[in-house]
């Protein structure tokens, strides 16, 4: 009986062993997989509101944001024009909608939508240029003044949308 205890120890720990050794993990801590031997050079143009409803900080809040996220997560260097990378495009909707209604027939929760349409080339892979829109969308009691959340509520779906545009970009995800 010995010999069955001793027979099956080392048969899982032969199987634990050809497990751990065949198996590698990699692990990048900020996303990124860009080939720094071809790609160097970034160029973010500053995207316009073009929006029907704008509210006035927004556009340079959103421009700032997404310029950050480049310096933070990569060794990009940020140019004016020509970068290996280009992004570029406009902030093209940001509307509420009233969301859902109270039995009293009016509206208790609206939606705060914030739409980006976004241009990217990769001049050393042409293949993966696109032209995409990103969006999100954020809720609030109606008993609420939009400008008392605004700035709070476009703050996350900038930080949301440009996530988004980084991860389309140079995260390959």
């Amino acid at each position: 009986m010995d010999w069955i205890k001793s027979y099956y120890s080392k048969y899982w720990m032969c199987v634990v062993l050809f497990l751990l050794s065949s198996c590698t993990i990699s692990y990048k801590f900020n996303g990124a997989s860009i080939n720094y031997d071809k790609v160097k050079t970034i160029t973010i143009t500053d995207f316009a509101n073009r929006a029907s409803y704008v509210w006035g900080p927004m556009a340079s809040m959103f421009n700032t944001a997404l310029q950050d996220i480049y310096v933070q997560q990569t060794r990009l260097e940020q140019i004016k024009r020509g970068g290996d990378l280009q992004v570029s495009g406009e902030i093209t909707a940001y509307d509420q909608y009233n969301k859902s209604i109270s039995a009293e027939g009016y509206s208790s929760v609206v939606e705060l939508k914030m739409v980006v349409n976004v241009r990217f080339v990769n001049n050393t892979n042409h293949s993966e240029d696109f032209e995409r829109t990103f969006s999100a969308t954020r809720e609030y009691e109606s008993t609420q003044q939009l400008s008392a959340v605004q700035e709070e509520l476009v703050t996350q779906m900038i930080k949301e949308i440009t996530e988004q545009i980084f991860n389309a970009t140079v995260a390959n995800w």
